[in-house]
């Protein structure tokens, strides 16, 4: 390394998402250290990051340790963790974070790992300044941005339904985490109370734009419920996702289905085991780099009180370009200025709800759109 450390460590830097996080972070001239288990891999992902060659950064490898990891983090301030499934992978990455005393970022939306979040590590990180907010991407971040410009004027909305759906081709990483949910306790918000979902439950729902229903599924829960309980005005959170490809969410919903009849009676390793072999099986090559014009998002937030009403949606484009955006901002973010929360928190609560908001327009990446 150089004498001089660089101020953020993209972890799983070998990864999709870590490979345009590197992209985003040489657009606003932050140095990086780009860091995983495997040079080589690294090496040849960094290759392709267009305009690489004007970048600051340096190549890190570690075995992934407690220890080890501590030590490429420390001297940095912020670690931006893409590495997933995080209920296996994110406990050590964020604990040597603390060690270190950085800011932790990560891409991960599962709900079970932000509720470890906020009970094991949320106080730890406040008490020392620093922001813990996982799930700074796309499938949750810009939903929970377009809530909070929703509720600027709506002070009678107590009850938020969201849907978050995608068109594209799931890398690696997403297809790990997708099975490695399955598995998890995934829970909505009633009356500031978590309740369990039921178990391998499919929900038609209707998406603005589109003339056809989509199939959405609880995903684990989603972290919505996590960040709105205990909220002074929010009270109910229910929250859905998927695919805008129907026959992807079929097959979605029949693992759901199998695992509950073949897979959950096993003990909890053999689980895993058998989870992670159905993900290898339809897990392909690194997904082509994302075009605008096929690959589309959308974000829906119904929210309602006694007589109140709000509905808008945000229509954008490239899911994994908008996580490597607002994880860059964010990044970008917390070397110039302390972030408005510290200890557990969403991107939006952090960094401001309209400054994602805006910096996701001001790359034609989305908009938001009032329904109603």
């Amino acid at each position: 390394m150089t004498d001089k450390k660089k101020p953020v460590v993209i972890y799983g830097a070998s990864g999709f998402s870590g490979r345009l996080i590197a992209e985003f972070l040489r657009e606003y001239n932050v140095p990086f250290i780009a860091a995983g288990r495997s040079r080589t891999r690294i090496e040849d992902v960094m290759k392709h990051v267009p305009g690489i060659e004007t970048a600051n950064y340096e190549i890190v490898e570690t075995n992934g340790s407690l220890e080890e990891l501590t030590q490429v983090f420390a001297g940095a301030k912020v670690v931006c963790n893409t590495a997933g499934p995080f209920i296996y992978n994110g406990p050590r990455v964020i604990e040597a974070a603390l060690n270190a005393g950085c800011h932790y970022l990560d891409i991960g939306g599962e709900q079970a790992w932000l509720r470890q979040v906020a009970e094991n590590w949320g106080c730890k990180f406040g008490q020392r300044g620093l922001l813990a907010a996982p799930a700074t991407a796309f499938m949750s971040s810009v939903s929970d941005s377009a809530i909070r410009m929703c509720l600027e004027s709506n002070h009678g909305i107590d009850t938020l339904e969201l849907l978050t759906m995608f068109k594209g081709n799931p890398t690696f990483g997403s297809t790990q985490t997708i099975f490695a949910v399955i598995q998890t306790d995934a829970f909505y918000l009633e009356q500031n109370t978590y309740k369990p979902w039921p178990r391998a439950t499919r929900y038609d729902v209707v998406v603005p734009g589109s003339i056809q229903t989509q199939l959405a599924l609880a995903w684990g829960g989603f972290p919505h419920p996590v960040w709105y309980k205990d909220h002074p005005q929010i009270a109910n959170v229910r929250s859905f996702g998927g695919l805008l490809d129907r026959q992807i969410m079929e097959g979605v919903a029949a693992t759901e289905k199998l695992f509950e009849e073949q897979i959950r009676p096993l003990p909890p390793a053999e689980q895993e085991k058998k989870l992670g072999e159905m993900a290898n099986a339809v897990t392909g090559a690194t997904p082509p780099r994302e075009n605008s014009r096929e690959h589309r998002t959308i974000d829906v937030i119904v929210g309602r009180g006694s007589t109140d009403f709000v509905h808008c949606a945000v229509f954008g484009t490239c899911c994994y370009r908008q996580t490597a955006l607002i994880q860059s901002f964010a990044a970008h973010s917390l070397l110039h200025n302390a972030p408005r929360k510290v200890g557990f928190a969403s991107a939006a609560e952090a960094f401001g709800h309209r400054e994602i908001l805006g910096v996701l327009e001001t790359h034609g990446l989305s908009k938001v759109k009032m329904l109603s």
